[in-house]
């Protein structure tokens, strides 16, 4: 169902921002970055606009390689990455004990794919939000071609200021999104206030973990690849995203690094010295044809002038990834379940 040509990536590039300012776009992403010398403080009070322009660069490349789930997910032995994501959803939506008729909210939604296999699963109406008018455009194609428009929308809006009334939803998830949050006690604070009185908001969120050394000048080069090739203001530690939860006035029901005990590493799609057939696209060497792929229809015109360094700097994002997962100083899925109390 998603784009899955040449010629769709090449068209996609750059989404809404006009092909003849991609380039400028790569260039005012990069400056936001530590690994380009660019402040922390810069990202988070610029977060709307450099997470905007890391959509709008990197919306085709993920769809071309990862399908319409823009995730990682905790895999077991025998399974496939397709069925290792699917189930990653379905353990959200029965963590959260999702039942038919209830309405959800998805924070940071991407172009819907856990929106629309979560519906179904549960036979929930699910809202999807998210700040990208490209991805929202997507989203609503793909509903329709999914036939699920009746039950699964899109709003467009920033999750520091919801467009909700108070006690909205029956549930709230976030997958590996809320992580672009400049602040995530004010990120948390609003998804408290559209949430039910006892009801539940999960979570799986990007964090470094308690192996991460500030001082470590590898740890940090990670860390800022990461940052660059994901668009994040910062990557919080684990212990950080669980006080700030708690600040916002949640009750912790469990957490845990699902990533401590997945029987095949989470990184396993994009490390170097593996290749699968199955999902070619996210090897090395897939990435690597990617890579030339994208130069060579930059260089004909098909793609915009910018797209090579977008494909550099996902690249480069994919090494610090697996480097990061090796190391276990970086997880994509420490998960905890939060209720809101019944009354305050």
């Amino acid at each position: 169902m998603s784009k899955a040509g040449t010629l769709d990536l090449a068209s996609g590039l750059g989404g809404k921002i006009n092909k003849a300012e991609v380039k400028s776009a790569v260039d005012e992403y990069e400056k936001y970055h530590g690994y380009y010398g660019g402040k922390e403080e810069t990202r988070k009070s610029n977060y709307t606009d450099m997470v905007n322009k890391y959509y709008d660069l990197a919306t085709s490349f993920y769809e071309y390689g990862w399908g319409e789930s823009f995730h990682f997910a905790h895999r077991w032995n025998g399974e496939s990455l397709r069925e290792s994501i699917k189930r990653h959803e379905h353990f959200l939506a029965l963590q959260l004990g999702l039942k038919p008729g209830m309405k959800v909210l998805d924070v940071g939604c991407g172009i819907g794919g856990p929106l629309r296999e979560i519906a179904r699963f549960s036979s929930t109406s699910v809202i999807g939000l998210n700040n990208n008018e490209y991805q929202i455009t997507r989203g609503k194609e793909l509903n329709r071609l999914a036939g699920v428009s009746g039950t699964c929308d899109f709003v467009k809006a920033d999750f520091m200021k919801m467009p909700f009334d108070d006690n909205t939803f029956d549930a709230v998830y976030a997958i590996e999104a809320t992580c672009h949050a400049p602040d995530p006690v004010g990120c948390y604070k609003e998804i408290y206030r559209v949430l039910k009185p006892g009801q539940c908001f999960a979570v799986y969120e990007w964090c470094i973990t308690d192996h991460y050394d500030p001082n470590n000048a590898t740890h940090k080069r990670i860390k800022d690849e990461i940052e660059l090739g994901n668009g994040l203001p910062d990557i919080r530690s684990t212990r950080q995203c669980l006080q700030a939860v708690k600040d916002a006035g949640f009750e912790v029901v469990w957490d845990q690094d699902l990533a401590e005990d997945s029987p095949l590493p989470w990184y396993l799609p994009l490390d170097p010295s593996r290749f699968s057939l199955s999902s070619f696209r996210l090897t090395s060497v897939g990435r690597m044809v990617t890579r030339t792929m994208v130069k060579a229809l930059e260089y004909v015109g098909l793609a915009p002038q910018g797209s090579e360094r977008v494909s550099n700097f996902l690249e480069k994002a994919a090494e610090g990834l697996v480097e990061g997962g090796k190391k276990e100083i970086f997880t994509p899925m420490y998960f905890f379940l939060v209720r809101k109390p019944l009354t305050e």
